[in-house]
């Protein structure tokens, strides 16, 4: 056999054993809002439309709006299609959320951090594990997230987190505790949305505020898809542990093309890493280069 042609055999083998490891997690299905969340706060600044197949948080001078999940939940796949505010929504946050409900929280965080009209969308991502988190990210988005819905997603577990923005994975938080650092795997999470003025800090470091001649400002949700171990919130562990979809082997580490689909985010989107922040971490944290975050 010609030397070519052994290296695209070993070449396609290579791809072939790498895709018998990893997946893309399964397609969410979307359900109505009142399948598995409820409103929290300022019920009338959310509208419902087709049935609660979509929803609207609105955000005014007198107060935002938010909602959450009807179940805890102890690893699993999240999924929510998003329209974010559109125009000019400096100083506003929306975020879709895994928070645990204790002095010592875990949480998994998508915040959309609004801008002037014409400058673009910032996502920022974090992990807090036992009420310290200090782990955040800041990504442009390679696209116009007030315009059509897209759809944000989080995998969770035992092995690792991983955001997704339309099924392309954005970030990785392997579990590194064999490295000395925490991870989330013993508190059940509910999940949570909100709409809301932060303009202490959101936009500029809070240089830019809430216009409120702009106001009200809408963001738009639908999908509301949740695939996880319910669990009470005493719960430590899931009774289905190893059982699920998401246990499984090829879920355990991306496969070549998430992680190159990874590699392409980190070159050209993002604009902040808490990795690479050698005022904050003089030394690296020992999870970021696992995480191939350097």
């Amino acid at each position: 056999m010609a030397p070519h042609s052994l290296r695209s055999l070993s070449f396609g083998l290579l791809m072939l054993f790498a895709g018998a490891l990893a997946a893309a997690p399964r397609k969410p299905v979307d359900v109505p809002f009142g399948r598995n969340y409820v409103p929290t706060w300022a019920f009338d600044h959310i509208k419902y439309f087709n049935g609660g197949s979509e929803i609207q948080l609105v955000l005014d001078k007198n107060t935002g709006t938010g909602f959450q999940s009807k179940g805890s939940y102890l690893f699993g796949h999240f999924s929510m299609h998003l329209k974010l505010v559109g125009g000019d929504s400096a100083g506003t946050v929306t975020a879709f959320y895994l928070s645990s409900q204790n002095s010592e929280h875990d949480e998994i965080d998508f915040e959309f951090l609004g801008n002037r009209t014409g400058q673009p969308y910032i996502l920022q991502t974090n992990v807090y594990t036992g009420g310290k988190g200090d782990k955040e990210q800041r990504i442009y988005l390679w696209f116009d997230p007030t315009t059509s819905f897209h759809t944000y997603s989080v995998l969770w577990n035992l092995y690792q987190i991983v955001f997704f923005v339309d099924d392309v994975p954005i970030r990785v938080f392997k579990n590194s505790k064999d490295l000395g650092v925490k991870f989330p795997f013993n508190q059940p999470m509910k999940l949570y949305s909100s709409l809301w003025s932060a303009d202490d800090w959101a936009t500029r470091g809070g240089l830019e505020k809430t216009d409120w001649s702009k106001a009200p400002f809408v963001a738009s949700y639908r999908g509301f898809h949740i695939d996880g171990c319910e669990a009470s919130v005493q719960a430590q562990f899931c009774d289905t542990q190893g059982k699920r979809w998401w246990d499984q082997k090829e879920f355990q580490d991306l496969d070549a093309y998430q992680w190159r689909r990874l590699q392409w985010v980190r070159s050209k989107y993002t604009i902040y890493s808490y990795c690479t922040d050698r005022t904050r971490y003089p030394t690296p944290p020992p999870e970021c280069k696992r995480d191939r975050d350097i």
